[in-house]
């Protein structure tokens, strides 16, 4: 799958997948890519905002068209094999390193439209003091230079190339292998229980009340 062009490239945007958007609404080609070395208004899951330090991150959306069904899993195996050795996957597609947030991954789209826009953030020379301070015990960055920004997504590009062309049953026995919920205590917005791996359909399975329950949306929190 071939990503990466056209480019559209902006010092500053209000945000990538914003205009993402509107570039795939336009009729843009799979693999249309938007970049911005600062956003103003950043989007995360669950309505929350992104934000980063100018310079300091890599801020970048992709158009996609007919995306695989488990793109949001693909895309963050992608991402954890550019965070690098040790890097393990909160699902669905959290990217913690040590322990820490280094990525955000936001999939919107209209598939009735056949698009879907692929949202990335990654951390890549952030350090402590660049989070907010209620997220510094929580987040963390790469640990390279601003100058790594770009390199750091060609490699995003290659890995997702790959990734988004996988066989299902890879990308599965993929996740599984960095699994972070694996065996921990976990809660959602219905309940809580213990991780206990993925299904074949890429949904989380969590053991709680003598049952099994399978989730396959929204977000889980540790403890």
């Amino acid at each position: 799958m071939k990503l990466g062009a056209p480019r559209l490239h902006f010092r500053v945007v209000d945000s990538t997948n914003a205009r993402a958007r509107q570039l795939a609404e336009g009729g843009a080609p799979s693999g249309t890519l938007v970049t911005a070395a600062a956003q103003t208004a950043g989007r995360g899951r669950q309505g929350r905002t992104w934000s980063a330090p100018p310079g300091k991150a890599l801020l970048c959306s992709l158009v996609l068209r007919d995306p695989p069904k488990l793109l949001p899993l693909a895309a963050g195996l992608a991402v954890a094999e550019v965070a690098g050795e040790g890097s393990m996957l909160k699902w669905p597609n959290d990217v913690l390193l040590d322990g820490r947030k280094v990525a955000g991954i936001l999939v919107e789209g209209r598939p009735r439209d056949g698009w879907t826009v692929l949202g990335v953030g990654i951390n890549v020379a952030m350090r402590e003091s660049d989070f907010p301070a209620d997220l510094r015990n929580r987040a963390g960055g790469l640990g390279r230079s601003p100058d790594e920004i770009e390199p750091t997504l060609m490699q995003l590009l290659d890995r997702l190339s790959d990734w988004l062309s996988a066989p299902a049953e890879e990308v599965l026995a993929a996740l599984r292998s960095r699994d972070a919920l694996l065996g921990r205590h976990v809660r959602w917005a219905g309940g809580e229980g213990e991780a206990s791996g993925v299904d074949d359909q890429g949904r989380l399975l969590v053991s709680a009340n003598g049952g099994q329950v399978t989730l396959g949306s929204g977000e889980v929190h540790l403890g």
